[in-house]
Order: C-alpha cells, then structure tokens, then sequence
C-alpha cells in the first residue's frame, strides 16, 4: 500500500556478519490450578517472584570455652572459681602444717622439761606405782611373817612378825616435832608392823610413811634431814607400834633404844624403824641406828644390836618395796 513504512530489514540482512541471536525460551508453565473435574489448567507467563526468605540467624560463637558439663560446671557442681579452691586448699594445708609443728613443738617441750627419754617416763610411772602400793599390795608382800638379816659382826638374825597396825592417817604416830618436819610431804597412809629377834628380847616396829608430795618434794625433805640432822635427833624418834598381848606390849615411847629413818626420792615414802627391849625397861639415852652401830659405840642400845635391830629391819622392807614396786611395773615379755 502506498504510504506504508517498510518492515524493518531483519538483522541478519543489516548485519550479515553477526552471529544469529539465541532464541528466546517460551515462559515455563506456571503450576497448575485444579479444575472442579479433577483436571488441572496449566497457566503460561513469568512465574512471580518468590517470597523473600528471613535472614539466618547469626551464629553463637565461643572463644576458648570448654565444654565442662558434668565436670566443673560453675554453675552447678563448683561454686566458687577454680583460683578460689586453690587458695583455700593452701590455707587449709598451711594450718595442717602449723598445727603440726606446734604439736610436735609441745611434744618435744613437754618432753625436755620433764627430762624426756623412756628412762625418765619409766621412772615417774614406777613413783606413782610406789604411791598406790598402800592399798594394793598384801601386807605380807611388805611385811612377811619373817626376815633374815645380819646382826652385829655379819652374825644372822630372823625376825618374827607379831601384829600388823591397821593402816591409818599419821594422827598421834608421830612426836610432834617429827610431824612438823615431815609436814611439807604429807601424810597419805601409814603402814607399821611390830617384830621381835628369836631370843624374844628385842622388838622393832617398821613403818612405811605414804606421802602426798612429788619427787621435786621428797628430794627436798631428803636433803633437809641430811644437811640439818634430823635424823639424828632424838627429839624426832619415831613411835612405835604397842601391840597387846604380845611380847611388844610394854614397847612404849620411854622404851625406845635406837632408830632409823629414810626419805626416798624414787617414790613418796619415808621408810623407818624403832627399836627397844621387849621387857619394858627406860632407855635414858637412845642412839640413832648409825651410831649405834658404830665400832667401839659403848652404850646400852650399842652393846644390845638395837642399832642392828632397827637397821637390819628396815632395809629388807625398804628392799620389799622396791622389789613390789618393779614387779608392778614391769613390762610383759
């Protein structure tokens, strides 16, 4: 038709050289909608966009941190930090330590003091064996019905047991200048029997004096009587024990001839003797056991062994003691 525009020339005829474009894809059916019989209508065109999806959420990220769960969880199983436990198990071993050293420290002070050593504990259970003999011991363990001795010249003596005192408080048992002096240790018990020699001529009461003080004391009173003589006095003669019906009946305080007497440092007892004649006879001039036994000593008692008597007698119940007291003591085998 005249007037009309001519088509444009097709590319390949305006540029004959270029190479033939790709053809266009026809749009993909979209999903189909279902129809009311149970087909489906399919659609063609552009598929809408889809819709826009959420952001991921960022991830949590840890840096160095184990997975203690079950182990050392701070907030269940440990409440406190780890440095905390540390310091506190420290603290507790640093008091372990001082409270050891200051046992130990007390131990090993305790020990000097009292001059430490097995010897030294030995010796302090065997003086507080001592002091419990009095009433744990059978009296013929410390009195037996007889006693051997020497007499004067090494001569043999035996002696007999002829009454046991009941065991008493040292009320009216002794003079009382003697119960002054022997003040300061006490009287716990008092022990005494009365013996006469074989020719029934002569009788001698022992006794055993148990005392309240310790060693510390005991030494102290040992060393009185020995730097002031007052075992030597007469005015500190002990008593004797006067048994009725016996030949030591009339064996009153005017009858008293010689004597002994001996504090102990190894246990709390002070051990003695008196001696006199079993016929009643006054003593004017008693001698201690000591002089007595003197060579050349010319007095009654002297000429008599009352000196012997009272020593004699003495020693083997000071030696029954000693034996008593280390068979109480001995350790078992």
């Amino acid at each position: 038709m005249a007037g009309d525009t001519p088509p444009p020339p097709a590319a390949s005829s305006r540029f004959p050289d270029a190479p033939p474009l790709p053809s266009t894809p026809p749009h993909p059916p979209r999903a189909g909608v279902p129809r009311p019989d149970g087909g489906i209508v399919e659609t063609t065109g552009p598929l809408p966009p889809p819709p826009p999806r959420p952001a991921p959420a960022r991830p949590h990220v840890t840096f160095g941190e184990p997975d203690t769960r079950g182990t050392f969880d701070d907030r269940t199983r440990r409440p406190h930090p780890f440095g905390d436990r540390i310091r506190t198990r420290a603290a507790a071993a640093a008091a372990c330590l001082v409270l050891g050293v200051g046992l130990l420290g007390g131990a090993v002070t305790g020990s000097w003091l009292t001059g430490g050593g097995s010897d030294d504990d030995g010796a302090l259970t065997a003086y507080a064996t001592a002091g419990d003999l009095w009433h744990s011991l059978p009296v013929d363990r410390l009195f037996p019905p007889t006693v051997d001795g020497a007499g004067p010249g090494g001569s043999d003596r035996a002696w007999t047991r002829i009454a046991v005192a009941p065991d008493t408080t040292c009320r009216n048992a002794f003079d009382p200048l003697l119960r002054k002096a022997l003040a300061p240790v006490g009287c716990l018990r008092l022990l005494r029997a009365t013996y006469t020699d074989a020719t029934r001529s002569h009788v001698t009461t022992v006794g055993l004096l148990f005392t309240r003080a310790d060693a510390t004391a005991m030494t102290a009173l040992k060393t009185r009587f020995a730097e002031q003589g007052l075992d030597r006095r007469p005015d500190l003669m002990p008593r004797p024990y006067t048994a009725k019906d016996t030949v030591a009946a009339d064996f009153g305080d005017a009858q008293r001839a010689s004597w002994t007497l001996s504090v102990l440092t190894d246990a709390p007892v002070v051990v003695y003797a008196v001696s006199g004649f079993a016929d009643g006879r006054t003593v004017t001039d008693p001698q201690p056991a000591a002089k007595a036994m003197a060579s050349g000593a010319t007095t009654a008692p002297a000429q008599a062994g009352l000196g012997h008597e009272a020593k004699g007698l003495a020693d083997r119940v000071e030696r029954r003691l000693r034996t008593a007291v280390a068979s109480a003591t001995e350790k078992p085998s």
